[in-house]
């Protein structure tokens, strides 16, 4: 998950760019052939491929945070009913201290609701899907984002399904590829009597990944976060207005253009600016 501008370190990210040394004491007999230079070739040349496309992963779980004095005494006010009391002692560990786990933000999204700021509750529901997608909480922010009329929050079975598939992504995603770096290594020792029909399964099966790579992978979304964003046909303020955003509106967002994000709303591309939006992926 990524943050624009400063933003919380919520998930750990590598970069899956470190392929395996697969040279084996067989190749080293053989490296004068330029027959295994060219088969070590095909095989790396996918796998650098499918690294380089996978950017910046979570490879990990979520990760505990530390019960300090603060978050204690926060979760002592909550299981209290004290949330006015407990909110900012969780906006501090979020924001201040930047240690963060679904458990707290879900916690501080539902002191917000106790507290009738359905904006706040929106941004930190969305983190918390960001952070653990789960259907339950995708059905709260659907829910939610219908009794305040916002937009970005479809209700279809083919949303429940992405978010279920997504909740699994990076660690189907580590798999796949050990997978494709162990297949490599037994198809370059055994490349003397691997027959032709190996090496296309092998191709079918980096098809196959690279699909599950492109699909599946979570995109990054801009949740408004400020009341009155205007949503502009270019980036400019001298563009055509096209609407203006509420604060949980959630939108895709295409890219960046200098102070603006490129997003998609209504089925066309929109211009917000980037301070008026949260970025998460």
């Amino acid at each position: 998950m990524r943050y624009n501008r400063g933003a919380l370190p919520f998930l750990w990210v590598q970069k899956y760019s470190d392929i395996l040394n697969l040279t084996t004491p067989r190749q080293k007999e053989t490296t004068g052939r330029p027959r295994a230079g060219r088969w070590h070739a095909l095989i790396l040349l996918p796998l650098w491929a499918l690294a380089t496309a996978c950017g910046q992963i979570n490879f990990s779980g979520s990760q505990p945070v530390a019960a300090t004095g603060h978050l204690a005494q926060a979760d002592l006010l909550f299981s209290q009913g004290r949330y006015a009391a407990a909110a900012p002692l969780y906006h501090a560990q979020v924001w201040g201290q930047r240690q963060v786990s679904p458990r707290v933000l879900l916690r501080m999204a539902y002191a917000q609701h106790q507290l009738g700021h359905y904006a706040a509750e929106m941004l930190y529901l969305n983190l918390a899907q960001a952070r653990q997608p789960r259907l339950r909480t995708w059905q709260q922010l659907a829910s939610l984002a219908q009794r305040q009329r916002l937009v970005g929050y479809p209700t279809t079975w083919q949303q429940e399904l992405r978010v279920q598939a997504q909740r699994y992504y990076y660690p189907g995603l580590q798999a796949l590829l050990t997978l494709a770096v162990l297949l490599a290594v037994l198809l370059l020792v055994r490349r003397q009597r691997t027959r032709p029909g190996a090496w296309l399964a092998y191709g079918a099966y980096l098809l196959g990944t690279g699909a599950y790579l492109l699909l599946l992978r979570p995109v990054p979304i801009g949740v408004v976060t400020r009341a009155g964003a205007a949503l502009m046909a270019g980036p400019g303020a001298g563009a055509a207005w096209l609407s203006t955003a509420a604060p949980g509106d959630r939108l895709p967002v295409l890219g960046h253009n200098d102070i603006w994000l490129r997003v998609r709303w209504q089925e066309r591309v929109a211009y917000v600016r980037a301070s008026d939006a949260l970025v998460v992926e």
